[in-house]
């Protein structure tokens, strides 16, 4: 029988969270009631995804948002109460993982999302991992990225159009990354695409000289908790279902 307990200390040592620091804590965050058979991975740890994952009889749940995030009012109370209750009335365990995850070389968001979209010799550009750049083969106009970004994860993203050639280099970083644009100018990169914008991006794409693509923040990390949770599903031999809670921000 494998309990949440130890499907973390695995998910621990595998992610190196113990080494990452955070604003949140990754690991075990509520010990499940029974052995762990059945798995439910999704984004985020709202009520909603607890309501499936419990109708879903999962035992445990798996995201990459979890509770508990610095400088929120920690008490059990309103909405934070009434998802632990969820959880805790449907014997759910649950397990989080936020920058372990984003920056995990096979399994995480970053390295997934390049997967998908066809990104060649994806690496890490930057020493906290989070930054990763690649090539884009043959080059396209942004345009044609957006396009493939628009089929790929269903959503259409903004482009804020700015190189007047085919885009050769990629930089990327999923969720609210906008803030290193700067950084993926000055590797060269043609193109920086992040999970969210802010008003400032706009101008920090046309004055830098880079095309930009906010591609949604759900939306670009849909696919690491995936990866996980389907590695989990074979090392344990749990069943695993990925729930997607649809998400427009």
């Amino acid at each position: 029988m494998t309990d949440s307990i130890e499907i973390a200390r695995y998910c621990d040592e595998l992610l190196g969270a113990n080494a990452i620091s955070d604003y949140c804590p990754n690991g075990l965050q509520l010990a499940g009631a029974r052995p762990v058979r059945r798995l439910v991975s999704g984004v985020t740890a709202s009520l909603a995804l607890i309501e499936a994952a419990v109708a879903e009889h999962a035992d445990a749940l798996l995201v990459h948002h979890g509770w508990f995030w610095k400088g929120e009012d920690p008490r059990l109370v309103g909405m934070h109460g009434r998802r632990v209750a969820a959880a805790v009335h449907g014997g759910l365990a649950l397990l989080a993982y936020h920058l372990p995850l984003d920056v995990h070389p096979q399994l995480g968001n970053n390295r997934q999302l390049a997967a998908l979209l066809g990104f060649t010799e994806p690496a890490p550009a930057s020493a906290d991992g989070l930054l990763w750049t690649g090539l884009l083969v043959p080059p396209q106009p942004g345009a044609a990225l957006a396009a493939l970004v628009a089929e790929r994860l269903g959503r259409t993203p903004l482009h804020v159009p700015v190189v007047d050639r085919p885009v050769r280099r990629v930089a990327w970083c999923t969720g609210a990354a906008q803030r290193l644009i700067d950084q993926a100018a000055a590797l060269g990169a043609d193109l920086y695409l992040s999970g969210e914008v802010s008003e400032p991006t706009v101008h920090q794409a046309r004055e830098l000289g880079l095309d930009y693509l906010a591609v949604g923040h759900h939306a670009s990390e849909r696919y690491g908790v995936q990866a996980l949770g389907e590695h989990l599903a074979g090392h344990f031999g749990l069943a695993h279902r990925f729930i997607d809670i649809d998400n427009p921000a």
